[in-house]
């Protein structure tokens, strides 16, 4: 029941070393378990294990803790859901992993370019869980610094150097040769002043966005938060059962389904081919 096209999905950028650490301590989890074989469980349980740490089920969160990070993580799990380049839920938990008190897994989509709204959806994702906890808790916390850091450098892409600023159009200061500007920035004080505001503006305008989105589904919001509380973890399935099935098929299915597509095409191809390699029937008079 592996489903070899899902684990694809779920580890880019691995090396083939890293593929054989998955294997390897899949079939250690499933050792553990008493099992004859290797199931789909293990190999996500193995991903898991090597992304986000081992479970830390002794360190000891507090229910308020627990109720902020399962809000925080729902926030997430609601915005990247209802937004159209949003990356696709596959697991929430809110058990510890390494250092981390809740985790997120997301099947990242793999684009050669990405348009504009790509790039704001993103950063919209990423403020999801801060705005959650600001509108339905009514103050934020530490959660969410690595979301703000990541969030963050995408807007500065976004002005600095994809020139897609409405104050900045067409310009790039990205370096290509590494150097990233050591000793002096190619531009005035007034200008990482323009660069300043225009990340501040695009920050402050999808956050705003987010908050327009959850209070917009705030009860399956409440109810991904409430499920999490009770089951610590929440699947694609969860998150399809309370909002319905998602508007946009990610890159990741219109991909395979092309591949499909063409391999039913080949498949007639040849099929059609073996037809037209047939010897010719027999005339009557010849079978006499």
């Amino acid at each position: 029941d592996v489903d070899v096209d899902l684990l694809a999905r779920q580890t880019p950028g691995f090396s083939g070393a890293d593929i054989a650490n998955v294997c390897n301590e899949a079939a250690l989890i499933a050792a553990r378990h008493d099992k004859d074989f290797v199931h789909k469980q293990d190999f996500t349980d193995a991903v898991d294990r090597i992304v986000g740490g081992l479970e830390k089920r002794s360190k000891i969160t507090t229910e308020e803790e627990r109720e902020s990070i399962a809000t925080h993580e729902a926030g997430h799990a609601t915005i990247s859901w209802h937004l159209k380049y949003g990356d696709p839920l596959i697991k929430v938990t809110i058990v510890p992993r390494g250092k981390a008190v809740g985790a997120a897994w997301y099947l990242h989509e793999e684009r050669q370019i990405l348009p504009e709204q790509a790039m704001l959806d993103k950063i919209c994702s990423l403020l999801g869980g801060r705005a959650a906890e600001e509108a339905f808790l009514g103050h934020v916390s530490t959660g969410a610094l690595n979301d703000l850091e990541r969030a963050s450098k995408q807007a500065y892409a976004i002005v600095a150097y994809y020139g897609m600023s409405k104050m900045l159009p067409n310009v790039s200061y990205y370096d290509s040769t590494g150097q990233d500007y050591m000793f002096s920035k190619p531009y005035s004080e007034e200008r990482a002043k323009v660069i300043d505001s225009e990340v501040t503006r695009i920050l402050t305008e999808q956050y705003a966005r987010a908050k327009d989105i959850l209070n917009e589904y705030a009860d399956g919001h409440h109810q991904l938060r409430d499920l999490l509380l009770s089951r610590e973890v929440i699947f694609t399935e969860d998150v399809e059962s309370v909002f319905g099935k998602r508007k946009w098929a990610s890159r990741a299915d219109e991909i395979i389904k092309a591949n499909e597509e063409e391999k039913e095409s080949d498949a007639d191809t040849d099929s059609g081919s073996d037809k037209n390699t047939l010897p010719p029937p027999i005339p009557e008079d010849e079978k006499n």
